[in-house]
């Protein structure tokens, strides 16, 4: 595992953080500050400010040199102190359980499954030397596409960026090919055909992207989340009451970060179409047919990974009654 090297003033800042309990660095990795995920953050950081002692400095992703897939471990090992992470399963594998393709497929049951799977997340954050403080979700991850599409049948044959092996799995079932690129480089990866679609969301990368993608089915394949996460030794130099006031917050604005998603989903959704995106609706069949192919692969993800994911995976189901 490698974590690139911070800029100097920025390792410096880091690694004097935790001689300073109420001075923390905190990182995102969405570069975008009007996302709501960003503006989630902020108003973590700005109530934190107001209510405590404690400060934190928001910083935005590419804005430090560390791999969005090593976020997690960055925080773990006290480089930074605090962080948003959405690439958090290379840290933590157990938690992509909530992401399988066709498990969880509407708000209802990603609310049970998460509860359900929230204490296990806990101890797996922990393992890392990192408190898991909350979260929130996007809207459903779907199709976008530079090629007409109208049904699962019409990835046959092209190249669909993921973010997930297991979003990958969903794509082979259907005769693409699953190519994993950061988000930065998605915008020159369409100009140039190395990729002809994205799975993401219309208020996710499709706000950035739109230009590129012509076409949306409007398939809903998964759902992806951003875990919020604090270093657990600069955690514990806090006060009792600080600890308490944090997960306050993180608590209250973790839900209406996901709440602002779901509302700008379908303002980007309008705006999109407006723009002259073909949105497309799901055909008929094809959501019990995806579920049906990939149900065999949710039984051999938890199998290949060990009884814990068995334990987890069974969990999920019978939360969501599956």
């Amino acid at each position: 595992m490698t974590i690139k090297t911070l800029g100097a003033a920025a390792l410096i800042a880091a690694s004097t953080t935790l001689a300073h309990a109420d001075e923390w660095t905190a990182y995102t990795y969405s570069s975008v500050s009007t996302t709501s995920a960003v503006k989630g953050m902020n108003r973590i950081v700005d109530r934190v400010a107001a209510d405590t002692d404690l400060t934190i400095t928001l910083h935005l992703g590419k804005t430090l040199q560390i791999a969005s897939a090593d976020i997690t471990q960055a925080v773990g090992d006290g480089i930074i102190d605090m962080a948003a992470d959405f690439f958090f399963s290379g840290s933590v594998p157990l938690a992509r359980v909530l992401n399988l393709p066709m498990l969880i497929e509407n708000d209802e049951e990603w609310a049970k499954a998460y509860a359900a799977i929230e204490p296990k997340l806990v101890e797996a954050f922990a393992e890392q030397g990192v408190v898991l403080l909350g979260s929130y979700r996007y809207p459903e991850q779907t199709i976008f596409t530079t090629f007409e599409i109208g049904s699962l049948a019409d990835l046959q044959g092209h190249k669909i960026r993921v973010t997930s092996p297991e979003q990958g799995k969903f794509i082979e079932e259907f005769g693409g090919a699953p190519i994993t690129l950061s988000g930065s480089e998605v915008p020159t990866s369409l100009e140039r055909g190395v990729i002809e679609g994205v799975l993401t969301a219309s208020a996710g990368g499709a706000k950035n992207w739109h230009e590129f993608l012509p076409y949306n089915y409007r398939f809903a394949v998964n759902y992806g989340n951003s875990m919020i996460i604090a270093n657990a030794d600069a955690f514990d130099a806090l006060s009792e009451d600080t600890q308490a006031k944090l997960r306050e917050i993180v608590a209250e604005e973790g839900p209406k970060t996901t709440a602002a998603f779901l509302e700008d989903e379908e303002v980007q959704k309008a705006a999109q179409s407006k723009a002259g995106m073909t949105l497309v609706d799901a055909a008929e069949g094809d959501a019990a047919m995806a579920g049906e192919k990939l149900a065999p692969f949710w039984e051999t993800w938890a199998a290949e990974n060990g009884p814990e994911y068995v334990e987890a995976l069974a969990t999920v189901r019978e939360a969501i009654g599956k």
